[in-house]
């Protein structure tokens, strides 16, 4: 019998973080949720739960780098995220730097911590937002949300075009506007039906369209 695929989920304790988790434990993952806070629907889903991990903090990785000793991963998803609104006018440079830290820097922190761990035919996706489309913006806004996400963009093209020779697929993924806490569950979709079509886009990720920038319904997005 072969081996589970390992399976590591940053913000796995809600939301679509925790959809994933259920999707890929049921798929027979060893599914390893990260999280600041543990919850008891993931305790129930997860083979292990590495939580009080601060992905923004050198102890938060080094926290999550001793948790994971020894592992071999399948896939990592970068989920973990946070969102809050600037109008121009009064304009919160603070909250824009948290942003940019939970957004942008801190997938780009787990992820070189963790590729040594990242087994050759391994994926990264890294869950964005169509909102960190410069082409797609039409409705202005969001400073520190856009800004965070395109930079998460950046980062995710550059890793897949840096990790390519060591045989590992990275995507950058749009879950939809899904119902969950972050957006005071005003939604479109449900989280169930999020990481339905996340895992689609996560099996159908190869060498061939790492780097590429979709939808959760399929749709190749504009940068």
């Amino acid at each position: 019998m072969s081996e589970p695929q390992v399976v590591v989920i940053t913000g796995a304790n809600r939301g679509i973080g925790l959809e994933l988790a259920r999707h890929y434990a049921g798929q027979g993952c060893e599914l390893i949720g990260v999280c600041r806070q543990s919850s008891d629907e993931l305790s129930e889903v997860a083979k292990q739960v590495i939580d009080g991990v601060d992905v923004t903090t050198e102890a938060g990785i080094d926290a999550l780098k001793t948790g994971l000793a020894g592992k071999s991963i399948n896939l990592l998803i970068n989920n973990a995220g946070l969102l809050q609104d600037e109008q121009l006018g009064n304009i919160d440079f603070d909250s824009i730097r948290t942003q940019m830290e939970i957004n942008a820097y801190a997938p780009l922190r787990v992820t070189e911590a963790l590729v040594p761990l990242i087994r050759e035919g391994g994926k990264i996706a890294n869950i964005t937002s169509r909102m960190g489309s410069i082409a797609d913006n039409d409705s202005g806004g969001r400073y520190g949300y856009r800004a965070s996400k395109a930079a998460l963009n950046a980062f995710g093209k550059s890793l897949a075009v840096d990790l390519k020779p060591r045989g590992i697929a990275v995507a950058q993924l749009h879950p939809g506007y899904v119902k969950t806490r972050m957006v005071n569950f005003g939604g479109l979709i449900t989280p169930e039906e999020s990481a339905k079509g996340l895992a689609e886009r996560i099996a159908n990720l190869n060498l061939e369209n790492s780097g590429s920038f979709w939808h959760s319904n399929g749709e190749e997005l504009p940068w």
